[in-house]
């Protein structure tokens, strides 16, 4: 079977690890049809929309879609693909690996994070030159969406260790927003409890604190949109930096993977932007399309190379992308 993917470089660094992650699928057994598309800054110049609509059509239409990143004008790149792809929740696995210097080696943790509403919902006006506004939005429904996902993804052992009963944690702020926060509190506890899965909960505050503080009492968060955005990037402080953290954006019968890292134009175009997110990202695709073992073989070989090297600079290497590249590829 062939599954066609859609290819989405953007800017910056996603135009050298993008290719870097399509190296390590095209080393599997595994029929891919690559698909390549444009979006973000560089074609929001040329022809004035950051994200055409033929690229947006590709993405709804595919089996799957791998975007880099895009520059300033992300916010009219990547949100719309979201929406492309229907994608209802966004997963960010934040994992430190052997041989990584991190600052807590022992944190294994995956965020669940509301992909749709909060105050990523774009109800945002300007109403005078002393007042603006923004219009947070949380339904029932997709509270209740997100849940049923977070209920299945334990119980299949998709968390850390695949332990079908460590259950989540619920992080909110419900304590202030009664109304926003406190309808997802309510909506993803009560799925929780309807299917027999442990939960228990947290305010997103006193989380910030306690995860530098001891990963170990966490596995799985289940988020709001603006918290799971911003915890999952707190996470990736404890493993080594964002140049380590994939996710996936996932749909009913469609996904959209990318690194959680942008653009890093401080270093675009010289060679040496850490390929690992984006090949992770690649890994988790290939579960998604089925090939679970496949993609296994990927975290794996990347494992091996951040344990025993080579190593990009951020990680105090000093290899080149391509460098890191080969050598995940030689190890698969």
């Amino acid at each position: 079977m062939t599954h066609e993917v859609v290819v989405i470089e953007g800017d910056g660094i996603g135009r050298e690890v993008v290719p870097a992650a399509i190296e390590v699928l095209e080393a599997l057994p595994v029929d891919f049809e690559f698909v390549a598309a444009e979006a973000g800054d560089a074609v929001e110049e040329q022809t004035g929309e950051a994200l055409p609509a033929e690229t947006y059509e590709r993405a709804a239409d595919a089996d799957a879609t791998l975007f880099g990143a895009a520059g300033e004008s992300a916010a009219d790149v990547i949100l719309p693909l979201r929406e492309a792809v229907d994608s209802f929740v966004n997963v960010r696995p934040a994992t430190a690996y052997p041989g990584v210097d991190a600052l807590r080696p022992e944190t294994d943790v995956v965020f669940l994070r509301e992909n749709t509403e909060g105050v990523y919902a774009g109800h945002e006006d300007r109403l005078s030159e002393d007042l603006s506004t923004l219009t947070r939005v949380v339904t029932s429904s997709a509270s209740r969406e997100i849940a049923e996902f977070a209920c299945e993804f334990v119980e299949d052992g998709r968390g850390p260790d695949g332990d079908r009963d460590e259950g989540f944690t619920v992080a909110h702020k419900a304590n202030v927003m009664r109304e926003t926060d406190g309808r997802f509190r309510e909506e993803v506890l009560a799925v929780a409890e309807e299917r027999g899965v442990d939960a228990d909960e947290e305010l997103m505050d006193a989380f910030a604190t306690k995860l530098p503080l001891d990963p170990n009492q966490y596995g799985v968060i289940v988020c709001p949109n603006l918290a799971g955005d911003v915890l999952s990037d707190l996470a990736a402080g404890l493993v080594g930096g964002l140049g380590l953290l994939p996710s996936a954006n996932v749909g009913h019968d469609n996904a959209l993977f990318e690194p959680v890292h942008g653009t890093a134009p401080d270093i675009a175009g010289e060679g040496i932007a850490n390929p690992t997110a984006a090949i992770l990202s690649a890994a988790m695709l290939s579960e998604y399309l089925g090939h679970v073992e496949e993609g296994q073989r990927v975290r794996d070989a990347v494992e091996v190379v951040l344990s025993d090297g080579p190593r990009t600079g951020d990680l105090g290497g000093d290899a080149t992308t391509d460098e890191v590249t080969a050598a995940i590829v030689d190890r698969l």
